[in-house]
């Protein structure tokens, strides 16, 4: 194999940064205007109890991942390139206080003889607003159908599914435990497959030729559920400004600092 070959093997094979599904849509929400708001997220767990869909054999693997709290952390550190919220720990909450009491016990033991005593830990960051929420549907085959001929042996068909998923999250405050607001987001799944195929008699009673190609396309669920969620922190967001729980940054635009530089210009020209 040639080194050019090589190189294009390894970067179609090598693993690639999973860019957001509306990447553009994250960046484009205005920056808060004042400090980040610390926020908490203890689960945002798959409340469907559905199974991945299969029409042979039941399966028993989950329709959708079991793990979405990952891609809610996610959106909040990005939304807004990153100036919206400072998220706390709280799903591994468990292993952050076993490790801060083995940090503890260690300073005491190995601190005690210093003038000051053994080094106090900082205290944890405490949130003012807890994300709650979760995927509450997956209905498999909202849409199925095709299409297909045959002529003289000839044949070509189609087929097409479409699932949706359908998240709810909602904000409540820690000091009132009021919900604040309430957003729910779907995502369709499309999956799509062709094929052709030929049967034909070639001497009859004695030779034929059968042949079959086609492909499919499907839509990854995860892929799903991550645009969902992160369209879900978006909105939220602009639901909070229209409630007026935060504002956004008014930005001056270069047209009106012209219109005052020409206001300007003119009043100085006109006193001298």
């Amino acid at each position: 194999m040639t080194p050019a070959l090589q190189i294009l093997e390894d970067h179609a094979t090598s693993p690639k940064i999973q860019d957001s599904p509306v990447q553009d849509r994250l960046e484009d929400v205005p920056n808060l205007d004042g400090p980040k708001i610390t926020i908490a997220v203890y689960q945002f767990s798959d409340k469907t109890g559905q199974r991945k869909p299969s029409d042979m054999v039941a399966s028993l693997s989950s329709a959708v991942t079991q793990g979405s709290e990952v891609w809610v952390i996610k959106a909040l550190q990005d939304v807004g390139n990153s100036t919206w919220f400072e998220v706390v720990e709280r799903v591994g909450m468990d292993n952050l206080i076993k490790e801060r009491q083995l940090i503890r016990q260690t300073r005491e033991v190995y601190e005690r003889e210093l003038p000051n005593g053994p080094t106090p830990l900082k205290p944890m960051l405490f949130a003012g607003l807890i994300l709650e929420g979760g995927i509450v549907g997956y209905d498999s085959n909202t849409a199925v159908g095709g299409a297909g001929a045959r002529y003289l042996g000839i044949g070509l068909q189609t087929e097409y599914r479409v699932d949706t998923v359908t998240v709810v999250m909602r904000l409540v405050s820690v000091s009132t435990g009021k919900v604040l607001m309430s957003i729910a987001t779907e995502k369709t799944i499309a999956s799509y497959r062709s094929g052709a195929d030929i049967f034909k008699f070639l001497d009859m009673g004695t030779r034929l030729v059968e042949t079959e190609a086609g492909f499919s396309v499907n839509e990854p669920v995860n892929y799903a559920v991550r645009a969902a969620v992160e369209q879900g922190v978006i909105e939220l967001i602009y639901e909070g400004e229209r409630n007026g729980l935060w504002k956004f940054v008014q930005e001056t635009t270069s047209e009106t600092t012209d219109e005052q530089t020409n206001i300007t210009d003119t009043e100085v020209s006109e006193e001298g």
